[in-house]
């Protein structure tokens, strides 16, 4: 047995749970596979909050993947391609990933390398501030790429 205020060494189940009792805490089985099983006196409770509370921390320090989505058509002006592509580096700089991909109406999906060499030249363009994660596919009637912002150092 283990524990603060607790002489350490080996005691029986029910002097354990008497000296426990006195001090108003719980007894605790900490590693049931040793011999003799090691118990620890403590406020049950009170290492639950505790633990809940570190993993809360954990939780609100990992990243939070946020997807920002660019659509283009496969003739997207030049204009329109320069607008979308400043939106794109913004929300790569802001550290979100970028879906970005072409979406064909009815016949215009025999333009599909008109969108692939879209797509291609949008990671071209964007080369400094993100990298490819998965190169155009064509899933359905939209081809899809997606770039990861690249780490800040």
């Amino acid at each position: 047995m283990v524990g603060d205020n607790v002489e350490i060494g080996v005691y029986a189940t029910s002097k354990a749970m008497e000296i426990a009792n006195e001090q108003g805490l719980d007894l605790v089985e900490i590693s049931p596979k040793a011999n003799p099983p090691v118990c620890k006196v403590m406020d049950y409770k009170k290492f639950l909050y505790e633990q809940k509370k570190r993993e809360k921390a954990l939780k609100s320090k990992a990243t939070k993947v946020i997807i920002k989505e660019i659509r283009f058509g496969p003739n997207t002006d030049d204009h329109d391609y320069e607008f979308k592509k400043k939106h794109a580096e913004k929300f790569l700089r802001d550290g979100a990933k970028l879906k970005a991909f072409v979406f064909f109406k009815g016949r215009s999906i025999i333009f599909k390398e008109k969108g692939q060499i879209l797509l291609l030249r949008l990671a071209q363009d964007l080369e400094e501030v993100g990298k490819v994660e998965q190169m155009p596919k064509l899933e359905g009637k939209r081809m899809i790429m997606f770039i990861a912002p690249k780490k800040v150092k």
